[in-house]
């Protein structure tokens, strides 16, 4: 039996899933994790961090016919290439997801990870270079596979056996079965008009608007995913209602994909349009409208505060099913005893999201995934990211910071204002005298305070706390990021008479290049320093 149709096999299993069913067994698991709250098995004695960092290939011109062939062209990683680095695949061919292992939150637990992140990428790295790769950390990549387009490349599908197959799309069963199920067999209750016509998905963003057969155009995109869980699980709530308001602002920092593959771009879209009315962060114009296009009610959005930690695991029960996944078995996880329900969890696509899970009892966990950062220039950019998130919310709930009285609605709106302008954006911030202020200054002030006093409050000495927020403290000061840094690169090459996509592309190499110098022990400031 060949690859392609095993997968097809799968696809159709998990179509024949009685959706009903599926619902009303996540919804008696919905129980089971309730009562485990009550009895304190999601509690710990201390607050934990975590980090998922994503990377897409691109050949590096070593060795490789294809990777001498286009100068950091997008590349597939071979699977068992993906094996020996020790990574995860993800939607793409050309991506690798590394998962680094739960650290109390301290300075030995973040320097852990900053250890950890280094160590595995630069061994993969070294695995990759064997055959003309290379890694990058980015938002969105803008070089096709050398003689292939982007659009050639997201759309490519074929038919086996009657199920479509994206021929760029990792053998996950979940994603390929996107693009087979019924339209109108979701569980929704959204308006119809909320699908894409005919079933198909639409990409569309400022100045693109991508249809294809399947979720494939979601793998443009890579990012990074702080993880935060919480010493109680009871009080989630207070910080996930935390984690909404400081969305915008710790967006507004980590901009990284102000521009697509030039081929995407619609017709009248030219670079000067693109400067003046693009977005800094496309990467979620991507995940929104290639999602959401599959479903009812958008599955991808920024979500709503919740009363109490129950009304959490609710909703995640109740959330719009896609693809009611069969029952994997043959594990003796603890969270096996609501194995529908994380199944439901793993398709509940909100920016920040809450998670209880766990391999053993007293693995289990309570945590909240912050997933609006893009892929950054350096993993010391990174973490830092990492730790402004973790020390925020230690710091503004054991402080009752006053922020967390700024309406949903202005959070949403900082958010969305993030997306579109970056630094530049004007977003809304409470500060500790209880006054609203939209003074970027004031604003990143106090957040940057809070966030070095949360990680003075874990352990960290005072100079070790500063040096973990510097490199977020440069790019308010220095009014940089790595959208802006991009931005500022095709102005000058489109200045100087290059075409766009010539300006686009050879931003990219410049970026590629000034991170094969910096990723693993630099430090994105310094590219503004040599520049």
């Amino acid at each position: 039996m060949t690859t392609e149709s095993a997968l097809a096999d799968g696809v159709r299993e998990a179509l024949s899933v009685d959706a009903e069913a599926f619902a009303e067994r996540a919804a008696e698991e919905a129980e089971i994790v309730k009562q485990e709250l009550r009895d304190g098995s999601f509690d710990n004695h201390q607050s934990i961090v975590g980090f998922e960092y994503e990377f897409y290939a691109v050949g590096d011109g070593r060795w490789s016919e294809e990777s001498r062939a286009g100068e950091y062209a997008l590349m597939r990683v071979p699977r068992r290439l993906l094996e020996l680095m020790g990574f995860e695949k993800e939607l793409g061919l050309h991506n690798a997801e590394m998962c680094t292992s739960p650290q109390p939150l301290s300075d030995h637990g973040l320097r852990a990870q900053l250890a950890e992140v280094r160590a595995r990428l630069e061994a993969a790295e070294n695995t990759a270079g064997v055959e003309g790769m290379r890694l990058v950390s980015d938002g969105l990549w803008t070089i096709p596979p050398a003689g292939e387009t982007a659009e050639g490349y997201l759309t490519d599908s074929v038919e086996v056996d009657g199920v479509v197959v994206a021929v760029n799309m990792s053998d996950a069963v979940r994603y390929h079965a996107m693009a087979n199920a019924d339209p109108d067999a979701a569980d929704g209750d959204g308006p119809d008009d909320a699908r894409s016509e005919g079933g198909r998905v639409e990409l569309s963003a400022p100045g693109v608007s991508l249809t294809a057969d399947t979720v494939m155009p979601e793998s443009l995109i890579t990012s990074i995913q702080p993880h935060y869980q919480v010493a109680h699980a009871e009080t989630l709530p207070r910080h996930f209602r935390y984690a909404l308001r400081i969305a915008g602002p710790l967006l507004a920092l980590g901009v990284n994909s102000p521009f697509f593959p030039p081929d995407l771009y619609d017709d009248g879209w030219d670079g000067e349009r693109i400067l003046a009315e693009g977005a800094t962060e496309n990467r979620v114009h991507v995940f929104e409208s290639v999602l959401n296009a599959r479903t009812d009610a958008d599955k991808v959005r920024f979500p709503r505060d919740f009363r109490d930690v129950e009304t959490a695991v609710d909703r995640i029960a109740a959330d719009e099913t896609l693809i009611p996944m069969p029952d994997p078995g043959g594990s003796d996880r603890f969270d096996d005893d609501f194995a529908t329900f994380r199944t439901k969890h793993g398709s509940y696509w909100r920016w920040v999201r809450p998670v209880f899970e766990g391999a053993s009892r007293s693995a289990a966990n309570a945590r909240i995934e912050f997933r609006p950062i893009p892929g950054q220039p350096t993993v010391r950019d990174s973490i830092a990211f990492q730790g402004a998130f973790a020390g925020l919310l230690q710091s503004l709930a054991q402080r009752e910071h006053p922020v967390i009285g700024l309406d949903w609605e202005t959070a949403r709106d900082n958010f969305y204002a993030a997306v579109a302008d970056g630094l530049d954006a004007e977003m809304e911030w409470i500060g500790p005298d209880g006054q609203h202020t939209t003074d970027t200054d004031a604003l990143y002030e106090d957040l940057l305070d809070h966030a070095e006093a949360g990680l003075r409050t874990a352990g960290c000495a005072a100079d070790e706390a500063a040096e973990w927020i510097a490199p977020l403290r440069w790019r308010v000061a220095n009014r940089t990021t790595p959208a802006s840094w991009k931005r500022d690169r095709v102005r000058a090459r489109l200045d100087d008479g290059d075409d766009f996509e010539t300006a686009v592309v050879d931003t990219q190499r410049e970026y590629i290049r000034q991170q094969a110098d910096t990723l693993i022990d630099g430090g994105f400031s310094a590219w503004v320093d040599r520049a």
